[in-house]
Order: structure tokens, then sequence, then C-alpha cells
């Protein structure tokens, strides 16, 4: 009993193992695999018996659709919640890897890790202007924004709650310095003037940012009127000019500076620039970096919950599988104990078992692919950023995690139906026969 009990455990610790190594699977090896187990089936003796069998069980499958279809519902809802979970992580990260340039650098106080903790003195930015590697504009003048960042209160629009949004004060350089951002609706801010252009995503998601409108923030009235798109974080925000924000916050000093430098040469002179100017005990690195930084955390813990919730899932649509074939194989009984006194042997039993629970794990992957598409792909949400703000952004229900998703619901299949077609190839031919 103790020997029997100890090789169950190891066959499932084998079998959990096996299922890891298949999910991690680049597609050229699962190719092989594929490739392989189509010439064992079509070459071999064995293998032209188990397609036999399998075609007998597979032409059965409409008596026992609603059996049948606990799998492959159970295994769409599995791959569904696994590939939308993932799709958020990645869109999250993809919005703020858009967000940065290799030729656009951010500085911050040294050991500031975001914005929100930096602080910059008003006599510093002369210094950092003048610094070699700052690309300079038509007029000459170098292409930098001294900026703020303020986290205000807006109303959702899903569901009128009191969410963060950043309103950030720009320099009147920093059209020219992020030359991706266009002006969609309306126009640009006036320097000087409490007036607010909004970012596309910010406008979709949170109420009262239309052009034109009003809003009090600051004790202060300000006027939308104009919308920009950016494709990147930024459209998650707010934005006005950097001198009037500070005046009406009260603040005496900048958070942020963004300069274009003269390509990635550029950005190389002004980092040792810096660096080397004792005044200036500030870090810089290029908005790629920065903005790369501050998703890692937050799309990594998306990753990780997705996973943990896709495998609680995963495991309960084993069991949904395992309680369904073992149905169906003793409900077959018959069937395949005639099919073991024909000649079949266990072998082609147990693939021809296996190969249908595969069929209808892989009807649910796909199931569940395609509701994960037309569902979550480019759906647009918002969540917490580092700066406490919001960050608007969208799924991406991309081919590579349609894939994995789909692999998750084969090793599903193949775990759901290895003890049931173990348990056929071991049925006794004369207890089976007897059997009404």
């Amino acid at each position: 009993m103790k020997t029997h009990w100890m090789w169950n455990v190891l066959t499932v610790l084998l079998l959990a193992v096996a299922l890891a190594v298949w999910i991690v699977l680049p597609w050229p090896a699962v190719l092989v695999i594929a490739v392989a187990l189509a010439a064992w089936l079509l070459l071999t003796r064995s293998g032209r018996l188990s397609l036999a069998a399998a075609r007998i069980g597979i032409a059965s499958l409409p008596q026992r659709w609603g059996a049948s279809s606990v799998i492959v519902v159970g295994i769409a809802g599995v791959v569904g919640v696994l590939v939308a979970m993932l799709a958020m992580g990645d869109g999250f990260k993809a919005t703020l890897n858009r967000s940065g340039s290799d030729d656009v650098a951010i500085v911050l106080r040294g050991g500031s890790q975001a914005e929100t903790n930096s602080v910059i003195m008003r006599d510093q930015l002369p210094l950092i202007q003048n610094l070699p590697g700052v690309a300079r504009g038509t007029d000459g003048k170098p292409l930098v924004s001294a900026e703020l960042s303020q986290v205000i209160s807006l109303l959702s629009r899903s569901d009128h709650s009191d969410t963060n949004v950043q309103f950030r004060g720009v320099g009147d350089k920093a059209w020219e310095v992020r030359n991706t951002i266009r002006i969609i609706e309306g126009r640009r801010f006036k320097p000087g003037l409490r007036e607010i252009v909004v970012g596309k995503g910010a406008k979709a998601q949170f109420e009262g940012l239309e052009v034109g409108k009003t809003l009090q923030l600051g004790k202060q009235d300000w006027t939308v009127v104009g919308v920009f798109a950016s494709n990147d974080v930024h459209e998650s925000e707010l934005w006005a000019d950097t001198q009037t924000l500070s005046t009406t916050y009260n603040r005496s000093a900048y958070q942020s500076v963004n300069v274009r430098t003269d390509g990635t040469a550029g950005f190389a002179r002004f980092k040792a620039a810096m660096e080397a100017d004792p005044r200036l005990k500030l870090d810089v690195e290029t908005s790629r970096a920065y903005y790369s930084k501050q998703s890692g955390g937050l799309s990594k813990l998306i990753s990780i919950l997705g996973t943990v919730i896709g495998t609680i899932m995963a495991i309960g649509a084993v069991f949904g599988a395992l309680n369904t074939m073992y149905a169906a194989v003793a409900t077959r009984a018959r069937e395949i104990a005639t099919m073991r006194a024909i000649g079949f042997r266990g072998l082609p039993v147990v693939t021809a078992v296996m190969l249908e629970t595969m069929l209808l794990a892989l009807l649910g992957g796909l199931l569940g692919g395609l509701v994960a598409w037309l569902v979550f792909n480019n759906y647009t949400v918002s969540t917490l950023g580092n700066n406490f703000s919001q960050v608007v952004f969208q799924f991406q229900v991309s081919p590579q995690l349609l894939w994995t998703g789909l692999k998750w619901a084969l090793g599903i299949g193949l775990v759901g139906g290895l003890f049931p077609a173990l348990r056929a190839a071991r049925l006794p031919i004369t207890t089976a026969l007897r059997e009404t």
C-alpha cells in the first residue's frame, strides 16, 4: 500500500514537471513533437491502430456531447482568463515602453526612482540647458522642458469613483522634446493662462475633459482647450504650462527635466557632462530606460497573478476532464474490451483515449482564445502607476499569448486524459464483456 501511494505521488510530480516543461517549450520544439507524433500515427502499425480506435471514440462524441462539453467549457475558461490576465500585463508594459526614446533624457534628483520623489532647483535649469549634447530647435534655443507632476482627483466614467490622474506642467519646448505628440482636437494651451490639453486616453476614461469644459483644480478654474494623442503613457495625463501650474500649487522647484539630445552620441556627452559637474547632483537616463523600469514591477505582478489564477483554474479543469473521461471509459467498457479482444493492444487504446481528450482540449483552447481576443483585444482600462496616478492602456492579445493559452489547454488535456486512458488499457476483457 505504501509503495503504491509513493508511486502515485511520484507520478503526479513527474506530470507537473512535464506540464511545466511543455508550457515553456518554444514553437519549433512543439512542431518537432507534432511531426514525430504524426509520423508514428501514420507510418507504424500501432499508430494506425491508434487512429482507428480514436475514430471510433470521436464518432461517438455527439452521443456524449453533454459530458464532453464539460472539458471544452472548463478549458476554455482557463485559457480565456489566463490570456486576458497576461494581455493586461503585456498591454501595460507596452504602453510604458512606447513612452520613451533613446535620444530623450530625463533628469531627476540623485537617488530618485520616480518623478514623485524628485526635486530639481530652479537655478539648476540653466546649467542643464547649457550642457553639451543638448539638441537645439530651429530658433537656436535648447530643447529642454522643465516639468512638474501634480496628482489630482477626477471622476471615472465607468463607475463615477474618484480617481487619481496626473496633471503635468511642461515647458514651452515640450512639444519638440516629445515630437510624437500631436493635437487631434482643439489647440495647444497658451503659456501664462490656465488652459489644459488632455490625453486621448484620459478623455475616454475620466469625466469632464471635453474641449471647452472648465475644471476647478487647485481652487482655480482651468479650461480644456485641446486633446492630444501620443500612443504612450502621456495619453493618461493632463498638460498645462509649468509656470502656471507651479503658481497654482505653490511649487518652488521642478520635479524632472526632459531633454532632447543630439542622438545617442549626444546623450552620452550630456550624461558625461552632467556627472562631471559637481553643482548637478542629479541622475540622468534615457526616457526609454526610465519608463521600462516603471513598467517592470507591475507587469511582472500581473503576469504572476495571471499564472497563479490560471493554475488554480487549470487544476479544476483537470479534475473535470478526469471525471468526464473516466465516465466515458466506463460507458464504453464493452466497446474497449471488444477492441482489445480483436487485437488492439494497450498502447493503441491509451493513445486513442488520449487523442480524444486532446481533441476536446484543443477545441476548448481555441474557444477560450477566441473569446479572449474578441472581448479583450484593445480593451481600454486604467490602473495605478508608480506615480500614484492612473495609467490608461489597452489589453494586447497577441498571437504569442494565444499560443501560450493553447499550450495550456493541450497540457490540461494531456493530464486529464492520461489516467482514464491507462484504466481503459488495463480493463479486464472478460469482466468488461459481461457488463451490460
